[in-house]
């Protein structure tokens, strides 16, 4: 059950962590509603990978608090990770499988079989606009379409909260939109919670909810088009150019 009255969404209070004597994240906090699209943007190492690590448990932070639809993530792993839908930076498909097994082979993960399963995964393609590809090889989609695939695959066991770590490395811009505007799709018409890291500025639309990260520090946490003005670029720039280490 939730704990102490936390709200649903995702929340991070005074995260820190450090990699040997390097202070990877210090006291980052922010949080995310429901059914908002939130852009983690930040250049290379400004330390999201680290956050995603933190979120998502692969390690624990030296000191903060994590709360994923209510749940507190250090007290209730099983049940706050129940909650996450991931998609990591790098591919983790199954190449040799066709598009409906991968995901029939992730909802077995998940305590998923039979007409649920199958239910399920067809719904998920169906979001994603990936219905007529599931008899397909995942190694002969494109790198957009293989994309739409993990993402449905994170879909498959109904989470409240999407992360996205850099999803659209390597596309080209055509299906960098694609992808964007479907999530953004996920988060409104769905109610999904969605954090998606990026350093690619035009992939953040002025009504997202942003947070920039430069250094492990927090440099700006509001709505895109406030904290941009009439040039996003220019601010993200000046930001992470000004702060020293």
């Amino acid at each position: 059950m939730r704990t102490g009255g936390d709200p649903a969404g995702l929340r991070a209070e005074g995260l820190t962590h450090d990699w040997g004597g390097k202070r990877a994240l210090h006291d980052v906090g922010f949080s995310v509603e429901p059914g908002r699209f939130c852009a983690l943007l930040g250049p290379n190492g400004a330390g999201k990978s680290t956050l995603f690590g933190l979120l998502t448990r692969l390690f624990t932070p030296r000191a903060g608090r994590i709360v994923i639809d209510g749940r507190d993530l250090a007290r209730e792993p099983l049940a706050a990770l129940a909650r996450i839908g991931v998609v990591f930076q790098q591919s983790t498909l199954d190449l040799d499988l066709t598009v409906r097994r991968n995901l029939l082979y992730f909802a077995a993960l998940h305590g998923l079989a039979g007409r649920e399963a199958e239910a399920r995964v067809t719904a998920a393609l169906e979001r994603l606009g990936m219905a007529e590809r599931a008899g397909e090889r995942a190694g002969a989609l494109n790198g957009g379409h293989r994309r739409r695939m993990e993402i449905a695959r994170a879909l498959i066991h109904r989470p409240s909260v999407l992360l996205l770590d850099e999803p659209t490395v390597g596309l080209d811009a055509a299906s960098r939109r694609a992808i964007t505007d479907h999530v953004h799709a996920l988060a409104r018409d769905g109610g999904l919670t969605v954090l998606w890291a990026t350093h690619l500025v035009d992939e953040v639309a002025a009504g997202d909810r942003l947070v920039i990260l430069h250094r492990g520090r927090i440099l700006a946490d509001g709505e895109a088009g406030e904290i941009g003005g009439r040039d996003l670029t220019a601010r993200f720039l000046a930001l992470t150019d000004g702060v020293s280490a």
